[in-house]
This record gives C-alpha cells, sequence and structure tokens, in this order.
C-alpha cells in the first residue's frame, strides 16, 4: 500500500469517528501519523481507532 492509499483510508477512519471535522484536517492528521513508524506498521483504520483511544480513559471505554 502506497502513502497515499494508507493515509486516505486512515482519514476516511477518521472521519466515521468525527464526522464534523474538515476532511482536509483529518487527512493532514493521518500525513502525520503515517510518518511515525508506530502508526505507519498498522492497517491504517486499525491505527487511526488506536490514536484515538490514546485520548479516552479505560474507565471511559468500559462504560460504552
Amino acid at each position: 500500500m502506497t502513502s497515499e492509499q494508507w493515509t486516505l483510508r486512515c482519514a476516511q477512519q477518521l472521519l466515521q469517528q468525527w464526522p464534523r471535522v474538515d476532511r482536509s484536517d483529518l487527512e493532514h492528521l493521518a500525513s502525520a501519523l503515517w510518518k511515525e513508524p508506530r502508526w505507519q506498521s498498522m492497517e491504517p483504520s486499525a491505527a487511526a481507532i488506536a490514536w484515538i483511544d490514546q485520548g479516552i480513559p479505560r474507565s471511559a471505554q468500559a462504560a460504552h
């Protein structure tokens, strides 16, 4: 998968999670994630979810 494909897929997943955020902002975020080996090594949708989950405390996740 190319960096462009990865970035677009990641941005699509981010958009599903945050539909009110401007798409171009999410594409910039996905591009920044691609530059990090930790995220780049993951499937793009999984990377997006994992990145978002960093900001959600475990107790909040259990409540849903």
